[in-house]
């Protein structure tokens, strides 16, 4: 009987599997997943009827420093909400479109990073990957209309505090129809 050779398919699989179980590579491949993730969705608008009410609050925060970074949602301001870690490859994945949409609009709404890293883990991460992104630690419970256990879980809140944009996973936040949604946003 003759011995059938493994074909193309199973070998990068089986390299696959390799590559998963190596701790090195492990990271940058699930942050490739992500990233091929990013390229097939880009968040939408909530329909109406889904769209969560806000009661207007103060986000009790700080920087990294320590000093106090409290934030109002809800409260007149279009507000980007992120739960990430530097630890996580999906987050680390959408962070690049982040910083592009930080560029243009961070003049022009609220952007909120909360992690609950230690703050030299997190600068360390921000220099070397040379991002300017507000980041802050939390300083209370998360209100439950917000709390997920998925990391990264985003939000788009807008200046009324309904929240017209949730996602969860990478994503691409720099897309068109992200920009034309906040375009809105920012001018009501």
């Amino acid at each position: 009987m003759k011995k059938k050779k493994p074909d193309l398919s199973t070998i990068i699989f089986a390299i696959v599997i390799i590559l998963m179980i190596v701790p090195q590579t492990r990271m940058p491949i699930q942050e490739g997943l992500s990233k091929i993730r990013m390229v097939l969705f880009s968040p939408s608008k909530m329909d109406e009827e889904e769209q969560i009410q806000l009661e207007p609050f103060t986000y009790r925060l700080s920087h990294l420093d320590g000093s106090a970074a409290n934030v109002e949602i809800g409260n007149g301001n279009v507000t980007f909400l992120s739960y990430w870690a530097t630890w996580c490859p999906p987050c680390r994945a959408e962070l690049p479109s982040i910083q592009e949409l930080y560029n243009d609009y961070g003049d022009k709404m609220d952007f909120v990073l909360i992690t609950h890293e230690d703050p030299e883990v997190i600068q360390t991460f921000l220099d070397k990957k040379q991002y300017n992104l507000p980041v802050v630690l939390p300083q209370m419970e998360t209100p439950a209309s917000l709390f997920e256990r998925t990391i990264p879980t985003n939000y788009i809140i807008d200046k009324k505090g309904k929240v017209v944009i949730k996602e969860q996973g990478a994503t691409d936040w720099y897309s068109d129809k992200v920009r034309k949604t906040l375009d809105v946003l920012v001018e009501e």
